[in-house]
Formats: C-alpha cells, sequence, structure tokens
C-alpha cells in the first residue's frame, strides 16, 4: 500500500465519520450540540494542519544544519571551473 492509498484511506474515514455525525446517516439520535460542533469540524482540521505545517517548516528553516566542508568544496569547484573557463577563451 503506497502512502497516498494510506492517504486518501485516511481522509476517507475521517470524511466518512463527519458525514455520519453531521447529517445523522445511522440514525443515531446525536443530540443537537454534537451535530453543532461536528458541522465546522472539516474547517477545524484544515486550519489545525495549516497551523502544524507552518511550524514545522519554521523550526525545520531554524535548525537547519550548515554544511561548512560543502560549502568550502563548492568554492574550490567554482574557483576551477572559472580557470578553466578561461584557458577556453571566456571572459568573465
Amino acid at each position: 500500500m503506497t502512502k497516498l492509498l494510506q492517504w486518501l484511506f485516511g481522509v476517507s474515514l475521517v470524511v466518512a465519520g463527519w458525514a455520519l455525525v453531521s447529517f445523522d446517516l445511522l440514525d443515531l439520535k446525536l443530540p443537537q450540540p454534537y451535530r453543532e460542533v461536528a458541522w465546522p469540524m472539516p474547517l477545524y482540521l484544515l486550519v489545525s494542519f495549516g497551523c502544524y505545517s507552518l511550524a514545522t517548516v519554521g523550526y525545520r528553516v531554524a535548525t537547519f544544519n550548515d554544511c561548512e566542508e560543502a560549502a568550502k568544496e563548492l568554492q574550490e569547484q567554482i574557483k576551477e571551473a572559472r580557470e578553466d573557463l578561461r584557458k577556453r577563451g571566456l571572459k568573465m
């Protein structure tokens, strides 16, 4: 089972549960306050997911590791490439 199918399965379960509670499809005789809370639940979940995503991206950016060795190696490769291009007649 791919990750996409796992997510689609999970989302379909949540949507099915929301539809059952919101529209009282199984005639569960739930109290009105339960249905009033369940009705805007997809919006609450979407906002929560957005906040979680924003916090995750912010945390990853704040704790991003610098690769000093790779930066030095890249600078050396750039110098070598410039020298090679100068030898071939390209003026910068």
